[in-house]
């Protein structure tokens, strides 16, 4: 049965909400709230170092599990229960008052962003092959960024009304239930069944295969810590609200951006560059966020954050498909790891530095120089 024209463009704007959901709200919200709960809670940088990476412990292991079969058939019940989920964790949230419940509902929370980015790219990018429509991936990925955009929006159009972090979580999980109606929607059936699945041999450490690994694990440290405590370091300069909202809003704008504007680079010089140049460029804005006079510093690492880190996550993957064709799923699933571990590492480690140093300098610098180095072995992958 031939899918109706318009079914590519509704089925990349149901993976552009559910990322959006997933991502944007679901995963990163946390970023422009933290700053109010630290204040109104007495949390200490390494108190929020602990909560955020409970979310990527959270991420890692939902993505591994999701990597399995067991999802087969079920794949759009999957991402509209995680999406319902998520809402309710936001809601748990606004209820919390401890570290150990904030970094319970961020671990769960985590495991059901990573849910739905995995089964919802799996529904997506199968009807978009179908429909000779590959290109409409950058729509899905957006998703990602304007769900940043639209969070900077709504803790400050909650500041201005003179709510607290509790009502940014309720905020946060009414607009995940808007994006559960719109997925439900949007995303009509499961994924396009190509036959039986074939299965992929296992994964060989090639020397490239390593590196191409030790620079993912690095870019997930390296962009965390900035992308977990910006807002932070915004109010830590005295920045106001205002600052906040915008720092994280052109984040969001420049992510939203990123994949259609690195494109034409990816076609000509491929993913190993483009890994190891948007490393490049991101350590030039983590370093510049904290170097540079506010409000010039946040808001140039802002704008380099959006722009290269989905860009390296995808970019990242294809690297590893090239290295190891024969075996996507399992390259998928060990950089994932790797990744993950990264961005567990990457808070803990930012939010111990600052309790020591009393503020977010040196574990910037170090995330940017872990940047540098990520960036070499990413090009010494490309064999």
């Amino acid at each position: 049965m031939t899918s109706p024209a318009s079914s590519p463009v509704r089925y990349a704007l149901g993976g552009f909400v559910t990322m959006a959901v997933a991502m944007g709200i679901g995963r990163f919200i946390f970023t422009p709230i933290l700053p109010a709960m630290m204040t109104d809670l007495g949390l200490s940088p390494g108190d929020a170092g602990i909560i955020a990476s409970a979310n990527y412990v959270g991420y890692l292991l939902g993505a591994i599990i999701a990597g399995y079969g067991w999802a087969s058939g079920i794949e759009r019940a999957v991402v509209l229960v995680s999406l319902a989920a998520s809402a309710a964790l936001c809601l748990a949230m606004s209820l919390s008052g401890t570290i150990v419940a904030f970094s319970i509902l961020r671990f769960l929370a985590g495991m059901a962003s990573a849910f739905m980015l995995v089964l919802a790219a799996t529904i997506v990018f199968s009807h978009l092959a179908a429909a000779n429509r590959p290109g409409l991936q950058a729509l899905h990925f957006g998703g990602v960024g304007a769900g940043i955009a639209l969070s900077s929006v709504l803790v400050a159009a909650s500041a201005a009304e003179g709510y607290g972090w509790r009502q940014d979580w309720i905020g946060a999980a009414i607009l995940s239930i808007l994006g559960l109606f719109a997925v439900l929607w949007l995303l009509r059936e499961g994924p396009v069944r190509a036959g039986a699945d074939i299965k992929e041999p296992p994964v060989r450490w090639t020397p490239a295969f390593l590196k191409i690994n030790i620079a993912y694990g690095v870019f997930g440290f390296g962009y965390i810590i900035t992308a977990t405590f910006i807002i932070a370091i915004v109010r830590s300069s005295h920045g106001g609200a205002s600052m906040e909202a915008l720092v994280w809003f052109v984040t969001g704008v420049s992510a939203a951006l990123s994949v259609w504007l690195w494109t034409p680079l990816l076609r000509r010089v491929g993913p190993f560059a483009v890994v190891a140049l948007g490393m490049l460029v991101q350590a030039v804005g983590v370093a510049a966020s904290v170097v540079l006079p506010p409000p010039a510093g946040p808001l140039l690492g802002g704008v380099l954050l959006g722009l290269t880190f989905i860009v390296i996550t995808a970019s990242g993957f294809q690297a590893g498909r090239a290295i190891l064709p024969q075996s996507p799923r399992r390259v998928m699933a060990v950089m994932t790891a790797a990744f993950g571990i990264g961005q567990i590492i990457g808070p803990l480690v930012g939010g111990y530095l600052a309790n020591i140093t009393g503020n977010f300098t040196i574990a910037t610098l170090a995330a940017a120089a872990s940047l540098v180095v990520g960036a070499v072995f990413a090009f010494l992958a490309r064999g």
